[in-house]
């Protein structure tokens, strides 16, 4: 079984904790968060199956905003996504990159 260390070194690939473990945590406690209160609000208002899908639904832009405003990937990384270039022009018109 080869190491994390041993990989490291082999690979020299750096991954910052803070970015690929911390940020992503942020991300998925704020959507949790929201999705939760997103749910609590509609349940009482729709049906359950539909306030259920709402709050997916919203989870996953939540959670795609949060990652966004973190910064957990780089202008490289997105611009590597299909229509990556254009995704990063966006945020840079935002001034979030």
């Amino acid at each position: 079984m080869i190491s994390i260390m041993a990989l490291k070194r082999t690979i020299k690939l750096k991954l910052g904790f803070r970015r690929f473990v911390i940020k992503p945590i942020l991300a998925t406690i704020i959507m949790a968060i929201c999705s939760y209160f997103i749910y609590s609000l509609l349940l009482g208002i729709i049906a359950e199956k539909l306030a259920t899908i709402i709050a997916i639904v919203s989870a996953i832009i939540i959670y795609a905003l949060a990652v966004v405003a973190l910064r957990v990937f780089t202008k490289q990384e997105i611009k590597m996504l299909p229509a990556g270039n254009k995704i990063c022009m966006i945020l840079e018109k935002l001034k979030i990159y």
